[in-house]
């Protein structure tokens, strides 16, 4: 297949660039504003290879975006580009507004003008998978889990912006018949992670021997998805979905954020004996405004459809993380430095003085 992969050398991007270009051999342009979350080195194992291309364009740019589809001439088109950290919208909302709404509704029109081109046949067989977050659901109690059927009820800037996302996505599929699918995942992570997010932040402060702030009471839920096992289920998608479905993407790995971090700790423990209790480092901070207190995945779609499930469980996933980070420092230190050392995000506009 040739896919237009979006935001592809990002976290998520990178992870499916990599999965469609070595293990599935399609062939990839890879569209990248390169913002402050993309890093090129994620790609260096494929950046010379005759399959892979590589556009620096802004998704809120039309012409060039159009112009690339009717150069590259893609199957289908993997709309991953997002601002997407929760404390950054929280801070600064107008960068998600640009990208995430505005962006989408630009990047839509482009596929639709490259899809109405197309002869009949190959327009049958076109797809634009959009990959949303289940952060557009809201939040959970203690029970149940999000189903593709479940209302959006979003709590922050950045999952608002998705949801609404979303919202466009599926009205150019009723409206004007544009094949677009939809999935909503659960947490990732893995290897190549920008070093804010909850599982890199931590493991690299606790090898820097620096404070590991677990928001509130430490007690906020989430299921967490294996980047790879996310690369995969949307390969799968894209060749097997159903145009105007959606499918919710899930690990089946429910932790709360206290749990993640001790587990962090205990995989520091036996790599680095001499440091530990690694646990000594935790600290309880003041909690993000509007933090969900739970998410969980229903993925029963997906397995029944389509035959996908998660291959890493948590244990697994998280240690192939862990010995990811602690073999690539030449990866993670200059993102962790420009991250002003493991500094949380999230409170700055709320502060009166």
């Amino acid at each position: 297949m040739k896919i237009i992969v979006t935001g592809g050398t990002g976290f998520i991007g990178s992870a499916v660039c990599l999965h469609l270009v070595l293990d599935r051999q399609d062939t990839v342009l890879n569209i990248d504003k390169l913002t402050y979350a993309a890093h090129p080195a994620s790609l260096k194992d494929i950046e010379t290879l005759p399959n892979y291309h590589f556009l620096k364009c802004d998704i809120n740019d039309y012409d060039r975006v159009r112009q690339a589809m009717a150069d590259f001439q893609p199957d289908v088109v993997i709309h991953l580009a997002a601002e997407s950290h929760v404390d950054r919208s929280i801070d600064q909302a107008a960068p998600f507004i640009t990208t995430n709404i505005v962006g989408t509704f630009r990047l839509l029109e482009a596929a639709r003008d490259y899809w109405m081109s197309l002869p009949e046949a190959r327009r049958a067989d076109f797809r634009f998978l959009h990959v949303s977050t289940d952060e557009v659901y809201g939040s959970l109690g203690d029970e149940g889990a999000f189903s593709e059927d479940s209302p959006y009820d979003p709590s922050s800037p950045y999952s608002a912006s998705k949801a609404a996302a979303d919202h466009l996505a599926m009205a150019w599929h009723r409206t004007y018949g544009l094949p677009v699918i939809i999935t909503n995942c659960s947490n990732n992570y893995g290897p190549r992670q920008y070093p804010e997010k909850l599982i890199p932040l931590m493991t690299l402060n606790a090898l820097h021997d620096r404070p590991l702030p677990v928001y509130g009471n430490g007690k906020n839920v989430r299921d967490w998805l294996y980047v790879d096992d996310h690369a995969e289920a949307l390969r799968l998608i894209a060749e097997k979905g159903r145009p105007g479905r959606k499918y919710n993407i899930g690990g089946n790995c429910e932790k709360t954020n206290l749990e993640v971090v001790e587990a962090i700790c205990s995989i520091l423990d036996e790599l680095f004996p001499q440091k530990a209790p690694h646990r000594r480092l935790i600290r309880f901070v003041e909690d993000r405004p509007g933090h969900d207190y739970r998410y969980a995945i229903d993925a029963s779609r997906i397995r029944a459809e389509l035959g996908w499930s998660p291959r890493e469980s948590f244990e697994s996933g998280l240690r192939k993380t862990i010995d990811w980070y602690v073999n690539h420092e030449e990866w993670w230190r200059p993102l962790y430095e420009a991250n002003r050392k493991g500094m949380r995000r999230g409170l700055n506009a709320l502060r009166t003085s």
